[in-house]
């Protein structure tokens, strides 16, 4: 059945986004959206073997980053384990609270963590948008079917 699920969770178009924590750690998540508008809120849901997963299971405050067509490459890079994805090649910058900060983001939500919450061997880290950057992105980058994908 696990096998039948993930294959139907291919159809299902999904915005690709890196978060990062303090530390700094990050990794590509393809699963986050809205959880509330009164309050507002985002939830992301993060795998308990992800090498980010220590720090994020009890960090205070994380980023999100939605990333835009012409990023598959920082995708890839967040994606993989044992990978150098503060080095060299990633554009970042700490904030004010000690987040990374990737530069060429074009959509970055900073958030304080409201709630864990276990299920599986997931967590659904619930978070308010303490401050939201945003310009307008060339196309968002989604991942369908396995893939890399786009919409104009």
């Amino acid at each position: 059945m696990s096998e039948q699920l993930r294959l139907a969770l291919r159809q299902h178009p999904a915005a690709v986004t890196v978060v990062t924590a303090a530390g700094p750690v990050g990794l590509t998540v393809s699963s986050f959206g809205s959880v509330s508008m009164q309050p507002p809120l985002v939830g992301l849901w993060i795998g308990t073997g992800a090498s980010a997963y220590p720090a994020l299971s009890v960090a205070d405050r994380f980023a999100v980053h939605l990333l835009h067509a012409d990023q598959t490459s920082l995708a890839d890079l967040f994606a993989r384990t044992n990978a150098d994805r503060f080095g060299r090649d990633t554009r970042w910058e700490s904030d004010v609270d000690g987040l990374p900060n990737l530069l060429d983001s074009p959509v970055r939500l900073r958030c304080r963590t409201v709630r864990r919450v276990g299920v599986g061997d997931h967590i659904l880290l619930i978070g308010d948008p303490v401050a939201i950057e945003h310009q307008a992105p060339p196309r968002p980058l989604l991942r369908f079917q396995g893939r890399y994908t786009s919409v104009a």
